[in-house]
């Protein structure tokens, strides 16, 4: 069995810390570097349901695509949600790895993984790493369809595709249009739509859109937006670095077993559809 310090080595090969974003916290969160790992589990989020999991499994070792902690902490007490996080990955022998923004713009990477969950042809990123002589790598992906579907269509496509959440699906635009070529981006990606409008795309799947950046947008173009939940953009990821680490393990003899976590994580757990009679007016009590 290979140890925690070789797998880490090779995560860190396909998802290299110096990628990631300065106001990022990747890398490996708690572990034994000299410790044996056999069973590796992969996850969204570093949450304590993932941990629980973890410890039921029998897993060595945990990479989540969320940090845990992102704007740094100055205690780790149990009585603390990730505190206790880190208190149970520790006493049972549990490392943990991030791989964030570094994932997000590697090459394969979370949005590749978003975009072969939905069957997309993968054409380029939607903003390039200016660092990558293949033109392989940066943020975000821009896919064409197999053929032409109506947003109706594509929104369903999504749907059916992604694992499903509370929110399931919101898309905006003109149900009719139709979609040939479409960017993704897993993850909150309304800080992109000038770079979208830029790729002369159809659509934009991508996950939090917020009113005024997408109204702002849809006044600007007819580009249509297609908003998942944020947990069920990223899910996909964890299958594909599940493969990755798979393969690397084959390579070397180490005999790894992974495991991909099917809990749902996002934090959103019920969803109650709009009654069409409610007008506006009728719910905020204005006037008619």
């Amino acid at each position: 069995m290979p140890r925690l310090s070789e797998v880490i080595a090779a995560l860190d090969a396909l998802w290299p810390p110096s990628r990631a974003e300065q106001w990022d916290a990747v890398g490996t969160v708690c572990g034994d570097p000299d410790a044996e790992v056999s069973r590796v589990l992969f996850a969204v989020d570093p949450v304590q349901q993932i941990v629980d999991e973890a410890v039921k499994l029998g897993a060595d070792l945990v990479v989540t695509h969320h940090p845990l902690y992102l704007r740094g902490t100055t205690t780790v007490e149990a009585g603390t949600f990730k505190g206790r996080v880190v208190h149970t990955l520790i006493k049972n022998d549990i490392a943990l790895h991030v791989a964030h923004t570094n994932a997000d713009t590697a090459e394969p990477g979370v949005s590749d993984a978003l975009a072969g969950a939905l069957d997309l042809r993968v054409v380029g990123p939607l903003v390039p790493d200016p660092t990558d002589p293949t033109g392989g790598r940066g943020l975000g992906r821009i896919c064409e369809l197999d053929h032409p579907e109506t947003l109706r269509e594509f929104a369903a496509r999504a749907a059916a595709r992604l694992p499903r959440t509370a929110q399931g699906i919101r898309a905006a635009g003109d149900p009719d249009a139709l979609i040939r070529t479409v960017a993704v981006s897993g993850g909150s990606g309304d800080s992109l739509f000038a770079q979208v409008r830029a790729a002369g795309v159809d659509a934009f799947l991508t996950a939090d859109l917020r009113h005024h950046p997408a109204s702002e947008a849809r006044e600007q173009s007819p580009l249509a937006l297609v908003d998942a939940a944020h947990w069920a953009t990223e899910w996909p990821w964890c299958e594909q670095a599940a493969a990755q680490l798979d393969a690397i393990s084959e390579r070397h003899g180490w005999g790894l077993r992974t495991h991909v976590s099917h809990t749902v994580t996002d934090p959103w757990t019920a969803h109650a559809p709009s009654d069409a009679s409610a007008l506006p007016s009728s719910i905020s009590g204005a006037p008619n």
